[in-house]
């Protein structure tokens, strides 16, 4: 049999859903549901807890329980419509992201519209005046080429003057004050690979880093940071940078610039850090063409923890999110702002998962 409160809070769920107490807005107090159900108040707070935790109600104390504006437009049969721009739909973490994202939206009475702009900021430019034209209740959008300076900013002031709920995944305009967003912690992961890497005895630590994104940056200051902290050389040579535009290249392996900096730094580079799985993947193959081993000759650590980690020639060491999706936690922080609650940016925290491609320590050195 039910808990009591299980069945109040069913009970309550039910009459939210049809729309029983649309007019009001709220529930009735504490007292008066105690009363209703025959339970003591400390049971009603269990089932209005239950609620809260589903996204249905917003309790504070003196205030009541408000039924959430998505609750309140479920039941009236109005589904809200979602835009959620990505640079990309089907390319390698993607999916997994837009899918979380769709779930979350989905059963809180959303519809979710997917735009794509391919990292292009004309592509960009188009998207957000098309919203500004057929306007929508939300929108959730990766930032396009983050890490340079965007000609679309007064677009996206021109959607927050409107007051259209908004939040960035990934990255965000540092000229747009006031704008939520979810990221990874870029910084404190690109520490942490150093760090891990220096405890296992390498010492001349090279990095891969995207240009035109945020995460990039935040990647290269916490690995530059990371070696500063450690104690081992920070140098120019053992730093390859790449963008939209050369990635393909980079991942064919045929760009000249390319096999040119793997030339020079693996004169005397021990170990890579790379700006994420697909990377890290495409630089191994590199290397193995090369006829070098990994770990034997030279480690590899990444950021994701994604599928490439997993089935790449040799399994990358990654970082993680752990339980964590930057899709659902996005979603939900939107649907807050929607619901007119407080909500405040979210910074998610790395997990390192240790896989063959680094496992091998190498000997102290006497000097580097």
């Amino acid at each position: 049999m039910a808990a009591k409160y299980q069945i109040v809070a069913d009970s309550l769920r039910a009459h939210i859903q049809t729309g029983k107490y649309a007019d009001a807005a709220a529930l009735p107090t504490e007292f008066a549901i105690a009363r209703e159900y025959q339970v003591s108040r400390q049971t009603v707070r269990q089932a209005l807890a239950m609620l809260s935790r589903e996204g249905l109600i917003a309790t504070r104390q003196g205030s009541g329980s408000r039924i959430l504006r998505q609750a309140r437009e479920t039941a009236a049969g109005q589904r809200r419509s979602i835009a959620v721009i990505s640079t990309y739909i089907s390319d390698y973490i993607f999916p997994g992201i837009l899918r979380e994202v769709e779930t979350v939206l989905s059963q809180h009475g959303c519809t979710p519209s997917l735009f794509a702009t391919q990292n292009q900021v004309s592509n960009e430019r188009r998207i957000l005046t098309q919203l500004l034209q057929q306007p929508v209740d939300g929108i959730l959008v990766e930032a396009t080429k983050s890490a340079l300076p965007n000609p679309n900013l007064d677009l996206y002031q021109l959607l927050m003057d409107r007051e259209v709920p908004l939040v960035f995944i990934h990255g965000c305009y540092a000229n747009l004050p006031g704008a939520h967003f979810v990221m990874d912690d870029n910084a404190g992961g690109g520490r942490q690979l150093v760090r891990y890497l220096a405890d296992k005895g390498y010492e001349r630590v090279g990095g891969i880093f995207k240009s035109d994104d945020i995460q990039g940056h935040g990647r290269y200051a916490g690995y530059t940071g990371g070696l500063q902290e450690k104690g081992l050389p920070l140098k120019d040579q053992y730093v390859y940078w790449y963008n939209t535009e050369t990635k393909a290249s980079f991942l064919s392996g045929g760009d000249a610039s390319i096999r040119a900096f793997l030339d020079r730094a693996l004169e005397e580079v021990e170990a890579f850090v790379c700006y994420n799985d697909e990377i890290a993947n495409s630089l191994l193959l590199q290397l193995q063409k090369r006829g070098l081993r990994v770990p034997e000759d030279i480690a590899i650590v990444s950021f994701d923890n994604s599928f490439y980690s997993e089935l790449s020639p040799v399994p990358i060491t990654s970082l993680s999110h752990g339980g964590e999706n930057a899709g659902r936690t996005a979603a939900q922080t939107l649907l807050r702002q929607m619901a007119g609650e407080y909500c405040q940016s979210v910074q998610l925290p790395w997990v390192l998962v240790e896989r063959e491609s680094s496992r091998l320590s190498r000997p102290p050195k006497s000097s580097i």
